[in-house]
């Protein structure tokens, strides 16, 4: 028995066979120029935005940032004790005159006051026994900040045998008052005093049966 079946695809005319064999892939639209720049410079569009946004944040936490607080005013200097303002030096010796009496020598030093108020020298003294002083001007007298005081320092031998020979470290006792408080305090004037104090007492005592100079 013959007869006429149903006619076979021939190979390709499938659909399946047709999605096997086409793996091409669609080709991609072309970018256009805006979209080719931006995609170069992504990063520093980004960049950009981001540092648009930390400015504007910040420009807003500065403009509500709470007012901040006057600074304190600067307290004044607090007033020193007198001895911690006053400075002492030493000038050098008075030169002797013919009517200067024996066994006296003078010597000028100078007062200053560093800051702080007026300060009052009410008594200036040497610590030897065997010398008096006295000084011109005569104490009590004020110093202040403007202008230093130059003032003569007259000693007088009383008693060679209680003079020191040689004054190792000399110093004068100076009383000073201020507004803060009062104080007995030791002023050493150095190398040159010691050693003009030490040749007028030589001076003074050359002669070794002198104990008592007159004047």
């Amino acid at each position: 028995m013959s007869g006429i079946g149903p006619v076979e695809p021939g190979e390709g005319t499938r659909a399946w066979d047709t999605a096997d064999t086409d793996t091409t892939p669609p080709a991609k639209r072309p970018r256009g120029r805006c979209a080719q720049v931006y995609a170069a410079h992504r990063r520093a569009v980004l960049a950009g935005a981001a540092a648009v946004v930390v400015l504007a944040g910040g420009g807003y936490l500065y403009a509500t940032r709470p007012a901040s607080a006057p600074a304190p005013e600067p307290t004044p200097r607090e007033t020193p004790y007198p001895s911690q303002a006053v400075v002492v030096g030493y000038l050098g010796p008075v030169a002797r005159s013919g009517r200067t009496p024996r066994g006296r020598f003078g010597f000028e030093v100078e007062l200053s006051v560093r800051y702080g108020p007026p300060i009052t020298v009410e008594q200036l003294t040497q610590p030897y026994e065997g010398l008096s002083l006295r000084t011109d001007p005569r104490t009590p007298f004020r110093i202040g900040t403007k202008t230093p005081q130059k003032i003569v320092v007259t000693m007088r031998v009383i008693e060679c045998g209680k003079a020191p020979e040689r004054a190792g470290l000399p110093f004068l006792d100076v009383t000073l008052r201020n507004t803060r408080a009062i104080e007995a305090h030791s002023f050493i004037l150095g190398e040159r005093y010691a050693k003009d104090l030490s040749d007028a007492l030589q001076v003074a005592c050359s002669n070794d049966s002198m104990s008592s100079p007159n004047g």
